[in-house]
């Protein structure tokens, strides 16, 4: 039956369909079942197509089978064509068949000829129903003729004859048969039912043998059975693992008009062809219509026709527009028939690799030959834009010629070597390679590339030439007419071939044709080159479904018989029959002891461990590279929040909640359970209670099996409850299943398949605001294409260890698959990597004798054999030593001794890699059996890792293990391969891949010899090896390398090897059976006790002295052989070497060092298992194959496993492409492929292509972690986790000032108060009160008291410590955000982003900048601010008619009464705090309409504009940038006085009275962040102290509250406390306060319009401000059940100058006193780069007992300030006295001054005002003026001089140069 590709279609519903209807057919007597194709094609429900895809549904599901091809590189011919897509060789022969993928080499000759007529087959034969039922139809015995018959097709039925075992009974039951027997292949019976067996089927199950058939109403003929190879090339347009379309054919063709499925896609430029997929035997391509009877189509060729045109033109009759085709003959030539028993008679299956041209049919035979497309695309060179190709060095991509192509082939196949394939990937560099030389030569002989083209007529010699050197390894075959001509001989010669003949590995057909241009291929003919690119080809389900089917139909029957005798030639089973009886009852000693020892079966479950062990039983425990790189997760997932995107609200989640997905396995579902209780994740992020974390933990790991969906749509469930939990998905082992839902729901894969993709992929996943994606994976190749879902910066990488500083801190170090290539560089006699190369030797011989067998069943069977056969030689058959392989010997002989030398039983594992399993069963069986017989059960302990099963280990070593751990429970079983630790055991781990389980400590060996050349992708092999990646003990890398090699270089080399060795110098002579274990030094190091590290010191000196000798006579490990002696141990010693022949050995030994320091494992006697604790890399016993990749970098010409296809679901982008470098970072890897590779067909980011190119989506919500394997990523996700819930916890929590209040002490009681009910103070009893003088806030603490009359009572101890340089640290405490917070930018969240951000089309521009000019008396010259107004907040302001000038700011009026606005403008002073301020009031006002203005320095001004582009900006002039708060607050109060006069001047015109415009502001701080309201309770008989609540209110109602005060005009300022945590506790006081209020204030501007601030103040212009407005009459209110909290922003805000010399004379100058800021006039002193002011207030701070000493501590004699307040030390008090005429100032009755501080007075302090105070004598007086003549005049015009006394050195100014203005002062003393 025609076929897509070998049977391999993987469509599900296809099959079914088939199968239904054929069982139907079966089943049923009367009624005619609807045929399969109606089913299919005809279904009304049939799912729509996408729109760029309106392909064929046929094509729909072929797509996935057709990528699945592309393992290796290999088929991978894209689904645009429906026609065959895969070689028919693969046809069934005796030994193939199965569920399975097609085997290469199992198929069946197809029948000769070509149907012509309808009702006649191939050979002319009449099938019509009346001839047959004359005739005597031959069946094999056994089968019997079905019919299968359909409505559709009323004149034909199916006949075939079946297997009766496979088919029902008479009662319908029982059938065999089951529905992939009927392979979607055979899907195109229904167009091209010429008879062929499935190739990937038992031909003895289904002999389909005639029919023609009509469908959807046009008639087919079968096609001609032949195998047509240009439809791979064809087919590969989109090939092998590549592509490039423009490589495609130049022009899609025609199509039929009918309904059958035939277009393919438009967009890929690829070849159609009408009908269901076909084999390609059939000889239809994939571009032509299907022929009508009687008709062979050939298949056009491909013509190496001008390079101008695409190279697949393909010729277009014109008779294809009608859809009517003239017969065009078959050419002779273009023919190759096969020959009969190809394979019986040479035993080689050939392989043909398409090279360039037509491949010829193939008729006859087709089952032994195999066509790969494997190089075809590097044939074909893409067209490549012109950057890829500066990168590539090269001017055109069309450089070389066919001639030249022929002789590159020629040329690498010459120089592989005789254990290598091919590999595309190699071939392509060279390609590369040979272009860019031509562009070097084409520049320097400046010429075109034609003149250096071979000509044809020199080809044949020239090919011919180069093959010479091959050793006749490479024959070349050149023909005149067709390739056919070449391939033909070619097999015949093979078929003829004698036995003893010498077979070329490759021959090169090459056709020299004059009319067609030259044209090749390549013939395989070497024995493993030819089977190992067969087998390639698999994909690795396809492959092991290959090995599950050899078993079960017992091809194997031969190859196990002839392992069922040993070497020796005796039968195994007797043997082990005969030891088991000569053992009798008794079994080997399970540990202590020797394996001659034994005991009987009770004692052996009765031996417990006499001690407790050192197990290194890891607790779990998170190191310092997981938390780098858990908090490079996190700033990641910031960076996501911060992106302006909206697509991640941080600020919306107070909690944390997570599922992590693994595959399935159980043991790896238990091992991340483990991690997760230990690690106590649970319960930190409250999701969990201690008691429950444990059993609850079970919840949070879910695997990809078919429950998933319901545990999945629970998970989901609790995202959409949970709005305001942030979750994470956690998907580990990411990389393991990629195949799209879609396709594997068409295919009849593994039922696992796709899952990944229905969670990961959903649309909830992807649409959930609240679920964050983490994917995790060693081996994020495949999720990093060109589809990738996944931003490359969203990409979090592990850090690379070199870089690492700490490393010095860590006790271990990663030892992964880098460090296992680098250390084939060490030149140690037992590397870590090894190559069995006698295994390799011997496997070669049986693949010879079996070449029908899959390679791994071979090399499995082998493997069981060589184990067994160890097992009986270090037991009982010493005669077996020389038949086992060294390193099988010295494994088995380490892993059964240990466990003898133990006090406790501890030993080592192995594990045996068997991805299939059935093979894995099998070895585990035999195995087993083995082991028993011989009496070592309780020895060790045989395991098989099974993916989809538990653990099961024997009692007795649970009960070990149990003894060792010491605490378990009593039903404690192990669940993970870590609980194994310390147990001797083989583990047998199959399964399709690795899945990421951690192995103990106590690994050793990985035996990978089974992981062969069907690994040749670079995640296939990576993850095998990953294996055995680990962390070790530093000192096992660190010891110093001490050679004792015959030359000196070599020394040198091996302690320097480049400036990696230092990394990874491990001295890791350690000897392959712990039996040698040969130390440098008399006696073993670690018998002494000594740890190795201590010792290699000693033993490096002594190294250089030590001989062969010494080496020999070293005492070796008592009790490893006790039969031997010494001599025999070195003898031992060579066999173990396994890799040289024992002569060579011994001489390499002699030469070698014994080592500073050999490694021994751990564990061979109690006293040294402590000793040596080291953790040590394990051992990996490799495959030719593999180990030629991984050591690649020790030769350097091969291709390391790197540059391999990243993963089988994804194909190279183009065949020209630069190298990876294995020494890219993986962020450049990632980049790389990101570029360079593609998703295939069926991969899960297929889907992800945007309509145009380059729109792929990224989802913004999802990341990759990738690290290497068992690197402890995790444990990192585990703490990613934990510190992403403590971070949303600090975003939900601000730090805030908690800090009671000052001076509480000094108020005075017996106040007048209001009712504590009240809600606004009463002006009439508020006007009574008294202001409080004293400053009580706690930021105040170290600034100089008012003087008040209580404070003059108050005794100031003098023993006071002065105040110390270094500010106390203010106290904060944590509060939980509310939403009624201010914010600074670093939030985003829905509601208020578009307050926040202008939208994005809108461009900065869109806010306008205003001058604003007025004048202003204090300053004396016009003022010119800036107002930057964004186009939304325009309606704020009123604008002039003509010219938008800005006129003024809108006010309301008094009497407005709006709910949803607040009256006040709010101005906030902001400095250095553009992203910290919080500026954000949107939650703070509830949303609701308010004016907000940020004021801010000119130079700040781009900064603040930027990050808060909805704000309006008030901008100071520049003259102000060095200006202190004071001058921010005084313009502020400037423009909006001035701005209330032209608001009452437009209003009056309105006709609304001038008193009536509402004249308050708000001025408040920027750090002001929550706003809360106490209420009291009344105070009850029961409670004797009074509390309060306290509860979290928003600005806004803060606000209207107190707007909503009566009479609140005829308040100055409004105001309301500061926040600490005892106010609510504290006993009520009054609800009002007159007293100091800051931070937040409302301003009366009309009331306060002569009270100013002053401009030029740094420091408390706030107290000063309050002093001058009280002692002006005016009312100041604290409302004092408000108040608010201010967060402690550490940067920005008026913090102080770092005061430094205006010319720096030196870098390092010592920091400059307060008391150096000022000097005498005109002295040398250091000036200063500071403003003059600010030297002024610093120096008076600090300057107390220089200027003022009779006042300090003193608070009885306070210093007198006219007009102002000043900060001049704790220890003095200031008396605040206004100068202004009815001021209300304190009572200075009876006071004497100790001194007298006038700052920049003005007229109104004159002569007589000072007359009335009164100074103690010695009082001291500081006179401060803005220049030195203004000085003068104030001390003149006071009369200063009639009472102090001045001296001429008492003059000083501040220490800035002139240009600064500085100020001037003066002090002197009182007479």
């Amino acid at each position: 039956m025609g076929n897509s590709y070998a049977g391999q279609l993987k469509s599900a519903r296809f099959e079914e369909a088939l199968h239904n209807s054929i069982e139907a057919s079966l089943r049923c007597s009367s009624v005619v079942p609807r045929p399969i194709f109606s089913q299919l094609y005809l279904d009304p429900d049939q799912p729509p197509f996408l729109p760029e895809d309106v392909k064929p549904k046929v094509e729909e599901l072929d797509k996935e089978l057709v990528h699945r091809y592309s393992q290796n590189g290999n088929l991978d011919f894209s689904a645009n064509q429906t026609g065959n897509e895969m070689e028919d060789e693969e046809e069934d022969e005796d030994m193939s068949d199965s569920s399975s993928p097609p085997i290469p080499y199992s198929q069946k000759p197809a029948p000769e000829g070509s149907c012509t007529t309808d009702g006649f087959c191939q050979a002319g034969k009449d099938l019509r129903l009346v001839s047959l039922c004359m005739e005597q139809i031959d069946i094999p015995a056994g089968f019997l003729l079905v019919g299968a018959k359909s409505p559709n097709l009323p004149e034909h039925i199916l006949v075939c004859a079946v297997d009766k075992r496979f088919l029902p009974d008479d009662h319908g039951k029982n059938a065999l048969l089951d529905s992939s027997v009927f392979s979607p292949a055979k899907s195109s019976s229904a167009v091209n039912l010429s008879g062929t067996p499935d190739p990937s089927r038992n031909k003895n199950i289904v002999k389909p043998l005639a029919l023609s058939v009509q469908l959807v109403g046009k008639t087919f003929a079968a096609a001609p059975l032949s195998l047509r190879a240009t439809d791979v090339a064809n087919g590969n347009a989109n090939g092998g693992r590549n592509n490039v379309l423009s490589s495609a054919v130049s022009r899609p063709m025609p199509h039929l008009t009918s309904p059958s499925p035939g277009c393919a896609a438009g967009d890929q430029a690829s070849m159609s062809s009408s009908g269901p997929p076909k084999k390609r035997h059939r000889g239809w391509s994939p571009g032509s219509p299907v022929p009508p009877p009687g008709l062979v189509v050939p298949v056009p060729a491909i013509r190496p026709s001008t390079r101008t045109e695409p190279l697949l033109s393909v010729p277009v009759p014109q008779s294809m527009l009608t859809g009517i085709l003239q017969p065009q003959p078959i050419p002779a030539g273009e023919t190759v028939i096969v020959p009969e028993n190809l394979l019986n008679n040479s035993g080689v299956r050939p392989v043909i690799l398409i090279g360039y041209g037509t491949l010829p049919y193939f008729y006859g035979n087709v089952g032994d030959i195999v066509v790969s497309p494997l190089l075809v695309n590097c044939y074909k060179i893409p067209q490549l834009e012109n950057k890829d190709l500066d990168l590539l060095g090269l001017t055109s991509s069309q450089l070389l010629s066919v001639e030249n192509m022929i002789l590159l082939t020629i040329q690498y196949l010459v120089q592989l070597g005789p254990d290598q394939i091919p590999l595309r990937e190699e071939f392509e560099q060279i390609m590369l390679k040979a272009m860019q030389e031509f562009t070097l030569r084409e520049r320097s002989l400046q010429m075109s590339a034609q003149c250096i083209s071979v000509s044809p007529g020199q080809l044949p010699w020239l090919a011919r030439l180069i093959a010479s050197v091959s050793r006749d390894l490479v024959h070349v075959v050149v023909t005149q007419n067709s390739l056919a001509e070449g391939i033909s001989e070619t097999l015949r010669s093979l078929n003829e071939m004698k036995h003893q003949q010498k077979l070329p590995d490759y021959v090169v057909a090459i056709c020299a044709s004059k009319i067609r241009g030259n044209e090749f291929c390549v013939v395989v003919l070497g024995q493993y080159q030819s089977r190992a690119l067969a087998e390639s080809m698999l994909t690795t389900s396809e492959f092991l479904k290959e090995i599950s089917y050899e078993l079960i139909t017992g091809k194997v029957s031969f190859l196990a018989s002839h392992f069922k005798n040993t070497s020796l030639g005796d039968d195994l089973d007797k043997l082990l029959e005969k030891m088991l009886q000569q053992r009798g009852e008794s079994v080997i000693i399970p540990f202590n002891g020797d394996v001659s020892e034994c005991v009987s079966s009770q004692e052996a479950i009765a031996m417990v461990s006499t001690q407790e062990p050192d197990l290194d039983v890891d607790t779990f425990q998170i190191y310092q590279p997981q938390l780098t790189v858990a908090r490079k997760l996190l700033s990641q997932v910031c960076a996501i929040a911060d992106s302006g995107n909206q697509s991640l609200d941080l600020g919306h989640f107070s909690k944390v909640d997570f599922i992590v997905i693994v595959p399935r396995s159980e043991v790896l579902v238990q091992q991340t359970l483990q991690r997760i209780r230990q690690s106590g994740v649970l319960v930190d992020l409250g999701l969990e209670d201690n008691g429950t974390a444990y059993q609850r933990a079970e919840k949070y790991v879910v695997r990809l099996d078919n429950e998933i969906q319901t545990k999945f749509e629970v998970f989901m469930k609790r995202v959409k409850q949970n709005p305001y939990t942030l979750f994470v998905l956690v998907h580990d082992n990411a990389h393991v299943d990629l195949t799209s839902a879609i396709s594997s729901s068409l295919s009849h894969g593994e039922p696992s398949h796709g899952l990944a993709d229905r969670v990961i992929n959903c649309r909830e996943v992807l649409e959930a605001f609240n679920l964050l994606v983490l994917q995790v994976s060693s081996f994020p190749y495949a999720l990093q294409t060109q589809q990738s879902r996944i931003s490359s910066s969203n990409e979090v990488h592990w850090i690379q260890f070199d870089t690492v500083d700490d490393t010095a801190s860590e006790d271990k170090l990663y030892f992964g698959l880098n460090e296992y290539s680098k250390s084939l560089q060490w030149g140690v006699t037992s590397p870590l990597l090894r190559c069995d190369e006698t295994f390799e030797k011997m496997v070669n011989t049986l693949l010879e004798r079996y070449p029908r067998l899959h390679s791994m069943v071979i090399r499995c069977y082998l493997l069981i054999q060589q184990y067994s056969q160890a097992l009986m030689a270090l037991t009982t058959m010493a005669s077996l030593r020389d038949h086992s392989t060294p390193e099988t010997l010295s494994i088995m002989d380490d892993l059964i001794t240990s466990p003898g030398k133990d006090k406790n039983g501890c030993g080592h594992m192995l594990v045996i890699r068997v991805p299939s399993v059935q093979l894995a069963m099998l070895a585990k069986e035999r195995l087993q059996e083995v082991r028993d017989k011989l009496g070592l059960q309780y020895r060790f302990e045989i395991l098989l890792g099974n993916p989809a099963s538990e653990l099961t280990v024997a009692k007795h070593f649970v009960t070990r293990l149990k003894a060792w751990r010491g605490n378990e429970q009593d039903d404690w079983i192990p669940r993970t391969y870590q609980d194994l630790e310390g147990l001797p055991c083989i583990v047998i781990l199959t399964g399709k891949d690795p899945l990421g389980e951690t192995f103990p400590r106590s690994l050793k060996y990985c035996d990978l010899r089974l992981i062969d050349s069907s690994y040749l992708t670079r995640t296939a092999l990576e993850q095998e090896v990953g294996l055995a990646c680990c962390y070790v003990s530093k000192e096992a890398i660190r010891g110093p390398i001490v050679a004792l090699d015959l030359s000196e270089k070599e020394h040198e080399k091996a302690n320097g090897s480049e400036n990696d060795s230092d990394e990874l110098l491990i001295d890791l002579d350690r000897p392959q059976s712990n039996s040698s274990a040969v130390t440098g030094t008399s006696g073993s190091l670690a018998d002494n006790g000594v740890s190795s590290s201590s010792a290699a010191d000693k033993s490096q000196k002594q190294a250089p002295s030590l001989s062969f000798q010494t080496v020999a006579h070293s005492s070796v490990d008592e009790g490893a052989y006790p039969a031997f002696t010494a001599g025999e141990t070195l003898k031992q010693e060579c066999d173990s070497l396994g890799n040289q022949m024992a002569s060579s050995t011994t001489s390499k030994l002699s030469s070698l060092s014994s080592v500073s320091q050999t490694f021994r494992w751990p564990g061979h006697s109690a006293k040294d298992s402590k000793a040596l604790r080291a953790a040590l890399p394990r051992i990996v016993i490799l495959s030719k194959a593999a180990y030629c990749l991984l050591s690649s970098q020790k030769s350097g010409n091969l291709p390391s496993s790197s540059s391999l296809l990243p993963h089988a679901d994804v194909s190279w982008l183009s065949s020209l492409r630069p190298l990876l470098h294995k020494d890219m970072s993986s962020e450049e890897q990632s980049l790389y492929y990101r570029q360079w590779t593609t998703a295939r067909q069926h991969h899960a980011d297929f889907s992800n292509q945007g309509e145009a190119s380059g729109s792929r989506s990224f989802h913004p919500r999802r990341l990759l972690l990738t690290g290497p394997p068992q690197v402890g990523k995790t444990g990192s996700y585990l703490q990613f986790l934990r510190i992403l819930f403590r971070m949303l916890i600090r975003l939900l929590e601000v730090d805030v000032y908690d800090e009671e209040e000052i001076n509480a002490n000094h108020t005075e009681n017996g106040e007048i108060t209001q009712s504590s009910n009240d809600h606004w103070p009463d002006i009439e009893i508020f006007s009574k009160m008294s202001f409080d003088l004293n400053v009580h806030d706690p930021k105040y603490r170290t600034i100089s008291p008012v003087y008040t009359e209580q404070l003059s009572r108050v005794k100031q101890e003098t023993s006071k410590e002065t105040k110390s340089e270094e500010p106390k640290k203010r106290e904060t405490v944590s509060m939980m955000l509310t939403k009624y917070a201010a914010y600074n930018t670093f939030h985003h969240c829905e509601q208020c982003h578009q307050y926040m951000d202008i939208n994005p089309a809108a461009q900065v521009s869109d806010s306008t900048l205003h001058a604003f000019t007025f004048s202003s008396s204090m300053l004396g010259e016009e003022v010119q601010l800036h107002f930057i107004i964004p186009k939304s907040k325009e309606n704020h302001f009123v604008f002039s008619k003509q010219g938008k000038h800005l006129e003024s700011m809108r006010l309301p009026l008094v009497s407005d009464k709006n709910l949803n606005a607040v009256k006040s403008p709010i101005f906030t002073p902001s400095s250095g705090r553009h992203e910290h301020g919080l500026l954000n009031l949107y939650h703070a006002m509830e949303g609701i309409s308010h004016l907000h203005l940020l004021v801010v320095k000119e130079y700040e001004m781009p900064l603040y504009r930027k990050y808060w582009p909805n704000h309006i900006m008030l901008v100071l002039p520049g003259m102000f940038n060095n200006a202190g708060v004071g001058a921010a607050r005084f313009l502020i109060k400037e423009l909006s006085y001035h701005n209330l006069e032209l608001e009452r001047n437009r209003l009056e015109e309105l006709g609304v009275k001038r008193q009536c415009v509402w004249p308050f502001i708000v001025v408040m701080d920027d750090s002001c962040v929550l706003w809360n309201m106490h209420s009291v309770h009344e105070q009850s008989s029961q409670s004797l102290e009074p509390g309060g609540t306290s509860k979290n209110v928003s600005l806004k109602s803060v606000l209207q509250h107190i707007e909503a005060t009566p009479k609140i005009v005829h308040y100055a300022i409004l105001g309301i406390q500061k926040w600490n945590s005892k106010l609510s506790a504290r006993r009520t006081k009054a609800p009002f306060s007159r007293c100091h209020v800051r931070d937040f204030i409302l301003l009366n501007i009309d009331l306060t319009q002569n009270v100013q601030y002053d401009l030029n103040r740094y420091f408390c212009e706030d107290v000063d401000f309050n002093l001058r407005t009280n002692s002006s009459g005016l009312l100041i209110c604290r409302f004092n059940n408000f108040s608010v909290m201010k967060k402690h922003i550490q940067v920005g805000g008026q913090k102080d100058f770092v005061v430094k010399p205006k010319i720096m004379v030196s870098d390092s100058l010592a920091p400059i006193m307060p008391l150096q800021y000022v000097c005498a006039p005109d002295s040398e002193h250091t000036l200063l780069a500071a403003p003059s002011q600010f030297l002024l207030e610093k120096f008076l701070q600090h300057a107390t007992y220089k200027l003022f000493p009779k006042a300090v501590h003193n608070f009885k004699n306070p210093v007198l300030a006219i007009d102002c307040y000043l900060n001049i030390g704790l220890e003095v008090a200031i008396c605040y006295v206004s100068s202004r005429p009815h001021s209300v100032n304190v009572n200075c009755e009876g006071v004497f001054f100790s001194g007298l501080l006038l700052y920049l007075c003005d007229s109104f302090v004159g002569a007589d005002l000072l007359k009335r105070f009164r100074f103690l004598k010695g009082a001291t007086l500081c006179v401060i003026c803005q220049d030195r003549s203004s000085l003068r005049q104030t001390i003149v015009r006071l009369e200063l001089e009639d009472e102090w006394q001045f001296r001429l050195r008492d003059e000083f100014q501040t220490a800035n140069s002139s240009d600064d203005k500085p100020l001037y002062f003066l002090t002197g003393r009182h007479i």
